[in-house]
């Protein structure tokens, strides 16, 4: 499968990488110059624009930031693709986004993946990202060779936009998560615990998480957290309210259960506090 990348960001870049070096022909694209520079010593292809690269693959990855990125490149894309090839988009976006340029996409005989991706750079290095996949299940099948180079597991959830929403729910935990890990540490600080001794033993216990690890690196603060991620996880929490709150209207246009049944609740509250205690 000839494979298309655009989006060669800290996470895009190590996922392309991955596909180059597990043996797919690959052609990259990117706005900066610089971004393409890593990948000289490579088997990979550079193309001069998103359409030309499509026209010379058989799916497309995307890994760019923002719904309108999604959007932007994805049209472009789609003037060269050619019916039969695929988008994936491994951005973190709304799901109604992924869903518009599927229905875009079946117009011309492409197929639409929404595909977002978990674990960082570091996990792209080591092919462990966790694939979270919307669209056909055979569409999937197809490109599970290429997601495999940099993601284990791999699993489908539903028709496009299952993807966005299994992200969005993650990242919410998340973002809850490390608001319960920083009220933690300042409990601790006030009973008059060593804050890095205290770093040293949650993560390894029975109250061990991803956020409370990074956490205990960032010495139990959020602030070094918020300035890194505090924008893209308000942004998050923001799409899943989004989200939820189109669900429940539709649950009660339906005669569903009724205000509340599909709210995300107590989850929610405490990502926003989160967010709140990064200034966000």
């Amino acid at each position: 499968m000839r494979v298309g990348f655009i989006g060669l960001g800290s996470q895009g870049a190590p996922m392309a990488r991955r596909i180059v070096e597990a043996g797919h022909q690959t052609t990259l694209w990117a706005r900066r110059p610089a971004a393409l520079a890593p990948f000289a010593d490579t088997a990979a292809k550079t193309a001069g624009s998103p359409a030309e690269l499509a026209a010379a693959s058989d799916l497309v990855c995307l890994c760019v930031v923002a719904d309108a990125d999604v959007e932007q490149v994805g049209e472009a894309v789609l003037t060269g693709l050619r019916p039969g090839g695929i988008v994936a988009v491994h951005s973190t976006v709304h799901p109604d986004t992924c869903r518009r340029l599927a229905r875009r996409a079946a117009a011309q005989g492409v197929a639409v993946l929404d595909a977002p991706v978990s674990g960082g750079g570091r996990a792209a290095e080591q092919g462990s990202l966790v694939v979270m996949a919307g669209g056909d299940a055979e569409v999937l099948d197809a490109c599970r060779p290429v997601f495999s180079a940099y993601g284990d597991p791999v699993v489908h959830l539903g028709p496009v936009g299952s993807g966005q929403i299994a992200k969005l729910l993650n990242n919410l935990l998340f973002t809850a998560q490390l608001g319960l890990a920083a009220d933690a540490f300042a409990l601790g600080d006030r009973l008059g615990l060593d804050p890095a001794g205290l770093g040293r033993i949650l993560p390894r216990g029975s109250a061990a998480s991803f956020a409370l690890e990074r956490l205990a690196d960032a010495g139990g603060s959020l602030d070094r957290i918020g300035a890194h991620a505090g924008g893209l996880l308000a942004k998050d929490v923001r799409l899943f309210a989004e989200v939820a709150e189109a669900a429940e209207a539709a649950a009660g246009e339906q005669g569903a259960a009724g205000p509340g049944a599909v709210g995300p609740g107590s989850v929610e509250a405490a990502a926003r506090a989160a967010l709140t205690a990064m200034g966000r």
